[in-house]
């Protein structure tokens, strides 16, 4: 029996698609017969310069081997897990400290512009390069992930999309009156511009929003301001069955990320065989979302995403059916087995 580790940086409290996705793999090795776990450190970015003590932290273990066994795979998956020395590392990468690069600079950046963030920003850019550098192989979670690291370190990634935990589960109950948002509620997820899009429009759609995050006050103060908060349900933390079931009754889902590494709602409404509403910028999402055919997509500006909306809700439940059915074809490939064959065929 082979031995897998499987390497995340974890916030503490913080349980997010990068957690799922953890998770789920270490439970495919162990139904494939691999002897897998989790290898995890606690993680925070503030300030800026904590990054290099973090990634130290991962230089400095020693895994080669576990209560007298030889590992024989490490895998890493966010940064800095990718920093672990290993004989044997293949990396799936779910997104690297996109405050050092893409988001550097942003509203949603944490990093300044003075000389000691530059300097911890030009560190990372190095651990980086030198750490993915080692990977036997580097697959990662998106095409758009595999485009950022070829951008900005001149590393080769080889997209390998994730499957949700069962895609067996998603079912569709119709189509609603209502849009459906799941995620975190921070502002990189832009959940306030579905709440201005909403006021945007003309038709009588109703949004319904699952998650937790730290703008949850600011969002629902922004949906009195727009008039729209008879018309929008924030409803927390929903149970997975709970989760399903809104997939289910939506007419569609609402998901406009900044440049997302991938998105599960985009695959999680396809397989529930409901379109998705999304922006022109929203990275990941668009490897699947195709304006007219398996969803609509408009520039990240409240006009258009509500004349997006408005097309949709004139639809008849027909062609929301054929969009939908176009839809989950589009995701019916992704497989957990897919996932578990690529990652560990340096094994064989």
């Amino acid at each position: 029996m082979k031995t897998v580790l499987v390497c995340a940086a974890q916030a503490p409290f913080v349980t997010g698609g990068a957690e799922i996705l953890v998770r789920e793999l270490v439970s495919h090795l162990v139904r494939r017969g691999f002897r897998a776990d989790v290898v995890a450190l606690p993680f925070h970015a503030y300030p800026p310069s904590e990054l290099v003590r973090q990634a130290l932290a991962w230089r400095l273990l020693e895994l080669r081997e576990t209560n007298g066994r030889a590992v024989d795979l490490v895998i890493p998956t966010k940064f800095p897990s990718y920093l672990v020395p290993a004989p044997r590392k293949v990396a799936w990468l779910f997104h690297q400290h996109r405050e050092a690069y893409d988001l550097f600079g942003t509203p949603v950046g944490s990093f300044g512009d003075g000389p000691e963030d530059r300097r911890v920003r030009e560190a990372v850019h190095a651990m980086d390069a030198a750490a993915l550098g080692e990977c036997q192989r580097v697959f990662t979670i998106s095409r758009n992930v595999a485009d950022r690291l070829a951008r900005y370190n001149g590393l080769a990634g080889t997209p390998l999309h994730p499957p949700p935990r069962d895609p067996g589960l998603y079912r569709t109950d119709g189509y609603g009156d209502y849009l459906f948002y799941a995620g975190r509620l921070e502002r990189i997820k832009r959940v306030d511009l579905a709440l201005r899009a909403l006021g945007a429009s003309t038709s009588a759609a109703r949004l319904k929003i699952a998650g937790q995050g730290s703008l949850e006050g600011e969002l629902r103060r922004l949906a009195a301001t727009l008039g729209v908060e008879g018309r929008v349900d924030f409803l927390g933390f929903v149970s997975p069955d709970d989760l399903v079931a809104l997939y289910a009754g939506c007419r569609a889902a609402f998901y406009a990320p900044e440049d997302e590494d991938y998105g599960y709602v985009t695959v999680e409404s396809f397989l529930s065989r409901k379109p998705v509403v999304t922006s022109t910028d929203a990275g990941g999402p668009l490897e699947f979302v195709e304006d007219g055919v398996t969803g609509a997509v408009a520039a990240p500006e409240p006009r258009a995403l509500a004349d997006a909306i408005d097309r949709l809700f004139v639809l008849p439940e027909s062609r929301l059916r054929e969009m939908g059915e176009q839809a989950r074809e589009r995701v019916l490939h992704l497989s957990w087995d897919t996932v578990v064959d690529r990652l560990t065929e340096t094994l064989r």
